[in-house]
């Protein structure tokens, strides 16, 4: 079409040039169209090859599919992923799980999930004629492990809550189960060498273990069981104080601990209170603890002490298979006589020591089936029995008697496979310490004849259970199913004319648990 143009078109440029001009006119206008028709065929080229470079980088691209949403505190789902954090040069896991309790009593003793071994109702009382049931997730814990090195020496700081706390002021069972938090554990612990220190709030190194003399719940025997108030026999409190180990060898362990004192003469947890002497019962809120005395009545502690109760503790773990421990425990009891004259002591003190020793054994005779026993007799250490005796009686001028009383706790632990099965029998037995009051004819002190049947003389418990882990996994944590059946009984020193000698009561619990992911590592 180009050339038919050009060729249409030199006539009317050329008509009235020379022959031989024309001719040359029409090479140059040739030439000059043969030019122009390169170029555009190079320009087609080039707009051909950009376009089929287009067309195949498209082709060559898969389709974009739309990304399944990630995790993102799951950052590598198939390799190993650390259950701990890092906070500094220190590793941190968390501690705690989320518990649901189901608790049912065939006598109303009203004390919530715990038992209250002491106060278990008779069966001749109204409480003995209604049952009751509840739910609670109050023995739900949160709190934190942190580890480090630091110069050659190795730190723990430990703390753990629970919801077990009492806030008068909330009625849990109408509108809101607000349930108060309460400070179990709180305490840091040192050990460079042979030598190891721990402060805080902690387990009473009084409470047996079940390896070493650690502060760690892991390795404290306080039963399996799901009662939140353990065993009845069983040593235990939970309280601030310090202590000092020394490990001569990887399996002997000497400890000496200094914890929280009390003068407790009774009436906590469902333990009975001693009978004051008439002219002395102002005691009750000034000089000894009859429990209210540092509960509602009083928000600080009010009791005064002579000295840090003194515990020293020997555990020698031989194996992994064997654990065996002796304690043995000092205490300094203290009061003033504020009556005047001419009363009976009137004005005068009386201080008088008490003590006691324990001794225990855990032991696994075969394989994933251990047998376990504790025993614990005192003068004066009942508070340490769970509150269920007193530790000291007053006489009518004033002085003191401390009185003896000792728990035991022995059973089994068996694992099989998923399962860990326990049975345990446990008891209290609370000696008489008694006396007359000034008039010559009152009788004072505990357990005496005509006493409240309150006073207990003995208190049994034999528990079975069971704690079955339904799943688990490292990255997510675990959830387990717990079941406890409960049979208590008390016989006080003294019942009235026709009344039951003693009384009993049936409990069954079970649990659902869901405990936090997260595991220290070794250091």
């Amino acid at each position: 079409m180009i050339a038919v143009a050009i060729l249409a078109a030199v006539p009317a440029m050329t008509q009235d040039m020379p022959p031989a001009q024309q001719i040359q006119q029409l090479r140059q206008n040739i030439a000059a169209q043969l030019e122009q028709i390169e170029k555009i065929k190079a320009s087609l080229k080039a707009q051909q090859e950009q376009l089929e470079r287009a067309t195949t980088g498209v082709a060559a691209r898969p389709l974009a599919m739309p990304e399944t949403p990630r995790n993102p505190c799951e950052a590598d789902t198939e390799g190993p992923t650390p259950a701990y954090l890092r906070i500094g040069s220190t590793c941190v896991v968390p501690v705690g799980f989320m518990d649901l309790t189901a608790v049912w009593r065939d006598k109303n003793a009203g004390s919530s999930i715990g038992s209250n071994f002491g106060s278990i109702p008779f069966g001749n009382t109204t409480n003995a004629k209604n049952s009751e049931f509840r739910f609670s997730p109050q023995n739900s814990r949160i709190g934190f492990r942190v580890d480090g090195d630091w110069k050659g020496a190795h730190f723990i700081g430990y703390n753990e809550f629970d919801f077990l706390g009492t806030g008068g002021a909330t009625n849990y069972t109408v509108t809101n189960g607000a349930f108060v938090p309460r400070l179990r554990l709180f305490w840091v612990d040192v050990r460079k060498g042979d030598l190891e220190f721990l402060a805080g709030q902690s387990w009473s190194m009084l409470t047996p273990n079940r390896k070493g003399i650690s502060a760690l719940p892991g390795d404290l025997f306080f039963s399996q069981v799901i009662d939140v108030n353990y065993m009845a026999g069983l040593t235990w409190t939970r309280q601030p104080g310090m202590r000092v180990l020394y490990h001569p060898s990887n399996k002997l362990t000497l400890g000496l601990s200094f914890e929280n004192p009390d003068q407790y003469i009774g009436g906590s947890a469902g333990g009975s209170g001693i009978t004051l002497p008439k002219d002395l019962t102002a005691l009750n809120s000034s000089q000894l603890d009859n429990a209210p005395n540092i509960g509602t009545a009083n928000t600080v502690l009010a009791v005064p002490t002579v000295h840090p109760d003194i515990i020293a503790k020997v555990a020698y773990d031989p194996s992994s298979r064997l654990h065996l421990e002796l304690a043995g425990l000092e205490r300094t009891f203290k009061i003033w006589n504020p009556n005047s004259a001419p009363a009976l002591g009137a004005g005068k003190y009386s201080t008088i020591a008490g003590g006691g020793v324990q001794l225990g054994f855990n032991a696994e005779v075969v394989k994933n089936f251990r047998l376990i026993s504790t025993n614990y007799w005192s003068d004066g250490g009942g508070r340490y029995l769970f509150g269920q005796a007193p530790d000291v009686i007053v006489r009518s001028d004033g002085s003191l008697s401390a009185v003896h009383a000792g728990g035991t706790v022995d059973g089994f632990e068996a694992t099989v496979k998923n399962w860990l099965l326990y049975a345990y029998v446990g008891g209290i037995y609370i000696n008489r310490d008694t006396a007359l009051d000034a008039n010559g004819t009152g009788k004072i002190g505990y357990g005496y004849g005509g006493a409240p049947s309150s006073q207990n003389r003995a208190i049994q418990e034999f528990t079975v259970g069971f704690n079955q882990t339904i799943w688990k996994n490292p990255r997510y944590g675990a959830i387990n199913a717990m079941g406890q059946y409960e049979y208590l009984t008390r016989s006080p020193w003294a019942v009235a004319m026709g009344s039951p000698s003693n009384a009993h009561d049936n409990t069954i619990y079970f649990n659902l648990r869901y405990a936090l992911p997260g595991n220290m590592p070794s250091f």
